[in-house]
C-alpha cells in the first residue's frame, strides 16, 4: 500500500504547476550615435521615446524562450541624440498550466523578470556613449498584458460582426 501511495504522490507532482528560470542572456544590442561629437556640446535637454515589445516561442519540451525588446530614442531638440536597443531573452521551463495561465506567464510575468536586466544593459550602453543615466522606470507588464488582450478581444469582437 505504502508503493502505491508514492506512485499516487509521484503522479500528483507532475500535475502541479512548475516554473523555473533556465537561463538570461542579451539576444541582440545596439546604439548609434548619430550626431556624436557635435551634440555633446549643446545644452542637454532631451526627450525619450519609449517602445517596448515582447514575443515568446515555444522550445523543445517545457522549455520556452521569452524576448523583451526594450528601444529607446532619446533627442536634444530635433536632433537624436542616440538611440539604444536591448533584446534581453530568458528561457523558462513552464509546465503545468493551463492556457490562460501559460499565457498570462509568458506575456507578463517572464517580461518582469527580464525588465531589470534589460534596463540595466540599457543604462550601461547610454554611460558608455558618454551620455546621462538613463533609468527607465518600472513597467506594469500585469497592465499591459491586460490591455492587450483586450485591444485582441475588440479586434475578435469587431471582425465577428
Amino acid at each position: 500500500m505504502t508503493e502505491q501511495a508514492n506512485s499516487g504522490a509521484a503522479a500528483d507532482d507532475s500535475q502541479n504547476p512548475q516554473f523555473s528560470l533556465q537561463r538570461i542572456y542579451v539576444k541582440d544590442l545596439s546604439f548609434e550615435a548619430p550626431k556624436s561629437p557635435e551634440i555633446f556640446r549643446q545644452e542637454w535637454t532631451p526627450s525619450v521615446g519609449l517602445d517596448l515589445n515582447t514575443r515568446q516561442k515555444a522550445l523543445e519540451g517545457d522549455f520556452h524562450e521569452v524576448v523583451l525588446t526594450l528601444s529607446v530614442t532619446v533627442k536634444n531638440g530635433e536632433e537624436v541624440a542616440f538611440i539604444a536597443e536591448v533584446q534581453q531573452a530568458g528561457i523558462f521551463l513552464i509546465k503545468g498550466l493551463d492556457a490562460a495561465s501559460m499565457s498570462h506567464t509568458l506575456g507578463a510575468f517572464c517580461p518582469n523578470i527580464l525588465f531589470p536586466y534589460a534596463r540595466e544593459a540599457l543604462d550601461s550602453l547610454v554611460i558608455r556613449g558618454s551620455f546621462p543615466a538613463l533609468m527607465l522606470s518600472p513597467v506594469n507588464f500585469d497592465a499591459l498584458y491586460a490591455q492587450e488582450l483586450q485591444r485582441m478581444q475588440q479586434a475578435g469582437e469587431t471582425t465577428a460582426h
